[in-house]
């Protein structure tokens, strides 16, 4: 018998779902203007607004010409509306021929007001999700007046804060999303104007930050490191949130825009590990780092940054979650005699011989998350002699294709034997089968 060895699908590397982008999102926007002024003499004609030929005498005789504007008194009618140098009021009245007044108890004017500006601008991408959206208008705004209508929903408020409305999400948008912001008609000023056009504004948000990914991996326990933000004080990513978003914001406004600092990893791993680390790029570290997450959090294990991913990371680092299986890192050598040697929360664990794929079929090189394990199983294929085998192996765990590693007798352990797989004499197999976690690492060399 030459070996074992089952054909199997890896996880897709981890791609991330859209560049991010740490700054805010856009100050600026359309402006919407209102174009049906007056004229600076308030009549049609004329440097002052009067007919040729018609201008008023000293005294107001019959040379004297209407006042600009009209009147339009509805008679036996409780209100009167009047227009008079281009203003407009509504009165309440009891008889007629009554004009309104300026002073005392004035009556309410009314009018419009238009949008002028939103806070992100219409067809602004790469928005942080995290942030307010604010709704700017001609004049200041009654908190009574009908809110805009944001799709798709978050839980968040909305304020009338002089000219503007402003929207404060209690949960961020998620990540590359399209934010649609529908301005009802109705909207009133504090003087009774109207807004009597409605608007639609949108924009997207940026995917969720890859350095935000390591960092609250990192500060959860599922990579070999420590992250320390670069301000003064305490060093995980849970205080450093207080200080970086605004204090209405959830640990979401931190996957948008996350602090910056340094990542220091634990001592008692082969430099090799830190070599294939990069915080800003999708990597090794960060897709087993995934995987184990996902284990932890009863997930469909495949490296996947899946909108349920993000949002059970972020409700993790809300609640100060830790994990629980602890950082496993191996190495497959296979140099003479070939060795498994296990590292465990930056200490050695232990060491055996082992035995990897015969020329013909060897065990390739490079460094893979476990994706699935086994206590028994079945490991079915075709031998180099064209013939079939169908052998039961103990303590499995698969981490490339068909290979895995596990307890498969042998009369010695040191050299190439399988197809491909790292064999483990049972005492061994038993040792390392706890260790060999969801998303542990194993670097194959030599």
């Amino acid at each position: 018998m030459f070996g074992v060895k089952r054909p199997g699908n890896q996880p897709a590397a981890i791609e991330p779902e859209a560049d991010g982008n740490s700054g805010g999102p856009a100050r600026t926007g359309g402006v919407h203007t209102d174009t049906d002024r007056p004229s600076a003499n308030g009549g049609p004609g004329g440097s002052a607004g009067w007919p040729p030929g018609k201008r008023p005498g000293r005294n107001g005789g019959s040379g004297r010409p209407s006042r600009p504007g009209n009147k339009i008194l509805l008679v036996g009618t409780a209100i009167v509306v009047v227009a008079a140098a281009g203003v407009a009021y509504a009165v309440t009245q009891s008889g007629s021929g009554k004009s309104p007044t300026r002073g005392g108890s004035a009556p309410v004017p009314v009018g419009h007001i238009h949008l002028t500006s939103m806070t992100p601008a219409d067809g602004t991408r790469n928005v942080d999700g995290a942030y307010p959206i604010t709704v700017n208008f001609s004049a200041p705004v009654a908190a009574s007046s009908p809110k805009p209508v944001i799709t798709p929903q978050v839980p968040g408020s909305w304020s009338a804060q002089g000219n503007s409305l402003v929207f404060t999400p209690a949960t961020p948008f998620g990540p590359s999303t399209r934010v649609t912001v529908d301005i009802p008609a109705g909207i009133r000023s504090a003087t009774g104007a109207l807004l009597s056009t409605p608007e639609t504004e949108r924009f997207t948000t940026s995917g969720y930050s890859q350095l935000a990914l390591a960092e609250m991996l990192t500060d959860q326990g599922y990579l070999p490191m420590t992250f320390s933000p670069t301000y003064s004080g305490a060093a995980r990513v849970s205080a450093a949130m207080a200080e970086f978003a605004p204090a209405s914001l959830t640990a979401g406004g931190v996957a948008y825009d996350p602090p910056r600092g340094t990542f220091t990893f634990d001592s008692g791993y082969p430099s090799m590990l830190q070599s294939m680390w990069n915080p800003n790029q999708a990597n090794v570290l960060l897709r087993g780092a995934v995987m184990a997450f996902e284990s932890e959090h009863n997930m469909t294990v495949d490296a996947s940054l899946t909108r349920q991913f993000w949002r059970a990371l972020l409700q993790a680092q809300q609640s100060g979650e830790q994990n629980q299986n602890g950082y496993t890192y191996a190495v497959a050598n296979k140099g003479s005699p070939e060795t498994l040697t296990i590292y465990h929360n930056g200490h050695f664990a232990m060491r055996s011989l082992t035995n990897t794929g015969i020329p013909s079929d060897p065990t390739v090189n490079g460094t893979f998350p476990v994706y699935a394990k086994y206590r028994f199983t079945i490991m079915s294929g075709t031998n180099p002699d064209g013939s079939h085998y169908s052998d039961p192996v103990q303590w499995v765990s698969y981490f490339n294709g068909g290979d895995a590693v596990h307890y498969f007798v042998r009369p010695g352990y040191g050299y190439p034997q399988s197809l491909g797989c790292v064999e483990l004499p049972y005492n061994a197999a038993v040792r390392a089968y706890p260790y060999l976690t969801y998303g542990s690492l194993v670097t194959v060399t030599g």
